[in-house]
């Protein structure tokens, strides 16, 4: 009975993203069966797409510089709650891991409230790159905790009873040791960033990120096989990115004689 609910549950689940390339490579525009023959036209179409291009051009530079800033400020959260104590730990590091838990819809609207009406800022992309950090330093954070706590102390002691300095001992000693888990961490909050839709829909303003710029062509009946084509392609990148993800994270652990307890979280 465990087994026929889970497949249950994973055909529910993984369905709808298995029909994508079924109408992605399907000659006509009507999302429905049965099909009407195989054709690589909308793939050819991705590619003549100006507008197209430069959304996606904007949701790599949004990802890019919201990963880089997750990271760097995950960097410095997780070995804070790892390596020392202080007051108000616990309650500094559930308000950072908040949005993990937040619906979007609210964060959104919050942080539209604040940049509009309180700072009287102009929508734009780095609005998105900021609001993005936000929701995933957390992630950041998860991925690091694990790759700080399973690096051996006495390692960066040893390097400073001989002599090297704290910051020297974290660049040559620490840096190096938790580098799997910093790629994971870079690749995990790029793939959230890139694939983020209602916090860009709400803070983007006349350049649009690659997401909103799909949610603007389903107003297209004709162009869906398109949405489909481009659809397939973030599927396969979103999974290549992830298995990358996923093997830096147990190669980190395994190079510090860790052992491995399950996911990023």
């Amino acid at each position: 009975m465990l087994r026929f609910y889970v497949f249950a549950f994973l055909l529910f689940l993984y369905a709808p993203i298995l029909l994508l390339p079924v109408f992605a490579f399907n000659s006509g525009t009507v999302i429905a069966f049965p099909l009407d023959g195989f054709t690589l036209d909308w793939f050819a179409e991705l590619w003549t797409n100006a507008e197209l291009h430069r959304a996606l051009g904007n949701s790599l530079m949004v990802a890019g510089a919201s990963s880089v800033l997750s990271v760097l400020l995950g960097l410095a959260a997780a070995r804070a709650n790892v390596r020392y104590r202080f007051p108000g730990k616990a309650a500094a590091l559930g308000l950072v891991m908040l949005p993990l838990v937040l619906p979007e819809i609210i964060v959104a609207t919050s942080l539209l409230v604040v940049v509009v009406r309180f700072f009287g800022w102009s929508l734009s992309l780095w609005t998105v790159v900021a609001a993005h950090v936000l929701i995933s330093t957390p992630f950041a954070i998860a991925i690091l905790n694990a790759s700080f706590q399973a690096l051996d102390p006495s390692l960066e002691e040893a390097a400073i009873d001989l002599g090297e300095t704290r910051a020297s001992t974290f660049r040559l000693i620490t840096l190096p040791l938790i580098m799997p888990g910093i790629v994971a961490a870079l690749l995990i909050c790029f793939t959230i960033s890139l694939d983020e839709f209602i916090i860009a829909f709400f803070l983007t303003g006349s350049d649009t990120t690659l997401p909103v710029y799909i949610w603007s062509l389903l107003r297209f009946p004709k162009l869906l096989p398109v949405i489909m084509a481009l659809g397939t392609i973030l599927v396969l990148v979103s999974v290549l990115i992830l298995t990358l993800a996923e093997w830096n994270r147990r190669r980190g652990i395994a190079r510090m004689g860790g052992k491995d307890t399950g996911g990023f979280l």
